[in-house]
């Protein structure tokens, strides 16, 4: 009976290895970012950052700790001898309050340093399943064509053997046939390079097979969005505007506290001394404060003045760098919109799949040379890769647009 069984499971392991190879996902773009805001791993990281910010501001609020000191003792006495001091430190001029203050707006920074990574990841994302989409129609644009291909082959061959067609024909649509196939290795090969890149955003295990379902939104017209408007827009939603803001923030909130600086903090304290002086017991009370004679904190001052200043050219030199990315990705986009819908007919692909077929039928009735077919055939690849590759780009140039602007166009 042990020997039967671990021959049914040596049976069937191969099965099952093989299911867990084959594992496959067909997937909208919806359901592709629910994944990546689920599981991707940077994005996990990255959040940490936020909380280490509460952690920060957690830790402003707290006072300093007392401090207990035990001193003077003396155990070679018949009486006992020993001090006992108590001690807390007291901040002036609202430093702790003030100190919170900044570690809020440091949070803020972490907040959209956060954003700005989503921002970024998010468009990868979205390049990575446009470029995905294309390589897959791609591929099935040429599997459909060498599969078109190696049909007529076999009728070749049969007209040769009867004589009906010469020999040196054939052998030239097989060298189609394997340039064809070359080409469509090759593309498969980057098909599983666009895998790889989507599949670790995803954070899903690499024997997953992707296939994207196509979003089929309408393009947004150049025309409806008009260039002022995005120019506000990115002002107003950028994150990395949003950073420069805050650090300008920051540091007037830092020159607050750095100004808080100079006052002088109090501490006081209370000590018990048994048989140490005149009396048994003494209990006495004390306040201590720095003079702020020499160091009044004027470097720390100056440091966070200059932050300040240079906080603001760098915040309106941003401000330029923005615009100028808006503007040109504004182009770009309007050029790749024009061509795509230059190009784009329906009718003109229906055509062309029926003027393949076509071909291929007058070619078997001698109606047309092979060196016609041959010729029509790379035409016919190149037209619907020119279309593929227009409806890749003006979606990519739009992501790139929104991704200038720093929002969802609607």
């Amino acid at each position: 009976m042990k020997r039967y069984l671990i021959y049914l499971i040596l049976l069937l392991c191969p099965l099952c290895i093989r299911s867990q190879q084959e594992q496959y996902l067909k997937l909208s773009c919806e359901e592709i970012e629910t994944l990546f805001l689920a599981n991707n791993l940077e994005l996990i990281a990255e959040r940490y950052d936020i909380s280490i910010a509460d952690a920060e501001i957690i830790q402003a609020k707290h006072w300093e700790n007392p401090s207990l000191s035990l001193g003077d003792m003396n155990f070679w006495r018949s009486e006992k001898q020993f001090s006992i001091e108590l001690s807390q430190l007291i901040q002036t001029a609202n430093k702790r309050r003030k100190l919170v203050k900044r570690e809020t707006v440091a949070k803020e920074i972490a907040v959209q340093e956060f954003e700005e990574i989503l921002r970024g990841l998010k468009t990868e994302l979205r390049r990575s399943v446009y470029e995905l989409c294309y390589i897959q129609s791609f591929v099935n644009l040429l599997f459909d064509q060498s599969q078109s291909l190696t049909h007529l082959i076999e009728s070749y061959k049969k007209q040769v053997q009867q004589g009906n067609m010469a020999k040196s024909e054939l052998l030239r649509l097989q060298s189609s046939l394997l340039e064809l196939e070359s080409e469509l290795n090759d593309a498969r090969l980057d098909l599983t390079e666009q895998e790889k890149i989507l599949k670790v955003l995803l954070n899903i295990t690499p024997s997953t097979r992707i296939e994207i379902v196509p979003n089929l939104t309408e393009e947004v017209a150049p025309n409806s969005i008009l260039l002022p408007n995005l120019l506000q827009i990115a002002d107003e939603s950028r994150t990395d505007m949003k950073q420069y803001r805050l650090r300008t923030q920051y540091y007037e909130r830092a020159l607050d506290y750095e100004k808080s600086l100079r006052a002088p903090d109090i501490t006081i304290g209370a000590s018990y001394d048994h048989y140490g002086g005149v009396w048994k017991n003494f209990v006495g009370i004390g306040v201590s404060v720095d003079l702020p004679v020499f160091n009044r904190n004027q470097g720390g001052i100056k440091a966070a003045k200059l932050g300040i200043e240079q906080s603001r050219y760098r915040e309106q030199q941003q401000q330029n760098i923005v615009r100028h990315e808006v503007a040109a990705a504004y182009d770009n986009y309007a050029y790749a919109y024009d061509f795509y819908k230059k190009i784009h007919d329906e009718s003109l692909q229906t055509e062309l799949d029926e003027a393949l077929k076509v071909y291929a039928k007058n070619l078997l009735n001698k109606n047309i040379s092979m060196f016609e077919y041959i010729d029509f055939m790379e035409s016919y690849r190149a037209s619907k890769q020119t279309i593929l590759a227009a409806k890749r780009n003006v979606d990519v140039r739009f992501e790139e647009l929104q991704y200038t602007v720093g929002t969802e166009i609607k």
